[in-house]
């Protein structure tokens, strides 16, 4: 169709001066090394940075995921653990989160995500010992790495009982992805009551206190991709001491911080934020071809104006983002004592070519709306406003997996120019989890390695598989849920 868009995929750049063309052509602006600097070179990504009192060894983190991949009782697998140990391997000196890790039963994302419980204690152990053995015998010791576990509630994306079916727990209802996710919008049971927020709320404060008898170094309290904590932040129509404003939108994490510091003032506290969000997309039937996907395209908003269902959303126009109350929220951390900060953005359920660039879609997205490398930009752009900002604070970027061979060179410019304090990756670790010790010490990188965001790791787990890299990863292309991944995209169409 001629009114398909194409982008160039960044493999056609072969040079960082071509690439640097190609961002001059997008009127993009992205500070760009020429060539990967080792840490015997002094490279920016190799600078220590002190979080939490300790001292860590390097710029480099990985982000918390989760594989899918536990038991039914919220334990993790050897799947699990495997992932794990490559996090040690990759020689990133932070690992944020490591596991998004559900506080309770009814908050499961799907029946085999890991859980922090007391029947869990020994099995999230295992998982840091591996991290921690792992790193210990690939670089000497682990008196520079800090690891930290997150702590979630997937609220409106529950499926904690069977992958095919929605239990969701909601903030409030939303005219959008109420109808896109198959609720009731006159449904009220959904919709968590204060009694049951605040028995959510005791939950956060039990899982940080076993993460920290098992041995963390502090707990991310999620609040990004719209999952429940990041729903209360635009609960702008909630009534009540947990909508409408902003102390109460704000007042779930602020009692969870208060738990904590209460109940186990030892351990530190980080957040993962959406510091925006935009319009849910939706693929556009016009634009299928065969059995590809349609373009992205936005789904109707002008029945619900001035739009107060999301946070960071400029009202008048939910296409773009409006950083008002993301600063408003920064500044709470920063009062609440919490350092660090991890800045994504959207959400994988309904926006994912803002909240993870791709070039191939997930077999429940759509193509790409724009060229991905807008999208990383956006991300990079809006990390740099808030480090601006509050310069005192410890602010990790995201959304870098997309630039591939460019990923050392914009992530060893943005630290040094400084935009950012940290850069995670988190898809490219699932195949490459190595990129940070190559980029340190031998200046180049496994090219065949590359994530190359073909999404097979998002399409599995939507079809009742465990996540991983299928296409590159030669542990998961042996598995048989391999050839499993290839029909499902062979029928619902590429990713």
């Amino acid at each position: 169709m001629s009114n398909v868009p194409v982008y160039p995929r960044l493999s056609r750049f072969k040079t960082a001066a071509a690439f640097r063309e190609r961002l001059e052509e997008l009127g993009l602006d992205l500070p760009l090394d020429a060539r990967i600097l080792t840490a015997a070179e002094h490279s920016p990504l190799a600078q220590p940075i002190g979080i939490f009192g300790k001292i860590i060894g390097n710029r480099w983190c990985i982000h918390p995921m989760e594989g899918w991949d536990g038991t039914e009782a919220g334990l993790p697998t050897e799947y699990t653990r495997r992932r794990w140990r490559r996090f040690g391997e990759s020689g990133a000196k932070l690992i944020f989160g490591g596991e998004a890790t559900a506080v309770r039963q009814d908050g499961r994302s799907s029946p085999n995500q890991i859980m922090a419980a007391e029947h869990t204690k020994g099995g999230l152990a295992a998982l840091l010992h591996a991290v921690k053995a792992t790193h210990r015998e690939m670089y000497g010791n682990t008196d520079d790495l800090l690891v930290g576990l997150q702590l979630t509630h997937s609220g409106r994306f529950s499926k904690p009982n069977h992958r095919d079916r929605w239990e969701p727990r909601i903030v409030y209802h939303h005219p959008i992805l109420d109808e896109k996710f198959g609720i009731d919008p006159h449904d009220d049971s959904v919709v968590l009551s204060d009694d049951e927020i605040e028995e959510i709320i005791a939950c956060y404060v039990q899982a940080a206190k076993i993460a920290y008898d098992v041995g963390f170094d502090f707990v991310d309290v999620k609040h990004c991709h719209g999952y429940l904590a990041h729903e209360f932040l635009s609960a702008y129509t909630r009534k009540g001491k947990y909508g409408g404003s902003f102390e109460n939108r704000t007042r779930f994490l602020r009692t969870i911080v208060d738990g904590i510091r209460s109940a186990t003032p030892n351990l530190h506290i980080a957040v993962r934020l959406s510091a925006f969000d935009l319009i849910p997309f939706h693929d556009d039937e016009q634009t299928r071809e065969g059995n590809k996907k349609g373009i992205g395209i936005p789904h109707s908003f002008e029945h619900c104006l001035p739009y107060r269902y999301g946070f960071g959303t400029n009202a008048a126009d939910p296409m773009r983002y409006d950083l008002t109350e993301t600063f408003q929220f920064i500044q709470l951390l920063r009062d609440l004592a919490i350092p660090l900060v991890n800045v994504s953005c959207g959400s994988p359920y309904y926006n994912p070519h803002i909240q993870r660039p791709a070039y191939f879609p997930p077999s429940d997205g759509y193509r790409p709306p724009e060229d991905p490398l807008i999208g990383v930009i956006r991300q990079i752009e809006v990390t740099r406003a808030i480090k601006k900002r509050f310069p005192d604070q410890i602010i990790i970027g995201t959304g870098y997996t997309y630039l591939q061979e460019f990923l050392p060179l914009v992530a060893q410019a943005v630290v040094r120019e400084g935009w950012a304090d940290i850069v995670g990756i988190g898809r490219m670790a699932l195949v490459y989890p190595q990129m940070p010790a190559d980029c340190l010490t031998k200046g180049s990188l496994q090219t065949k390695l590359i994530c190359r965001t073909f999404s097979d790791c998002t399409t599995a787990p939507r079809h009742r598989m465990i996540s991983g890299c299928y296409p590159l990863d030669e542990f998961y292309k042996e598995l048989p849920e391999a050839e499993r991944v290839k029909e499902v995209k062979r029928i619902g169409g590429r990713g």
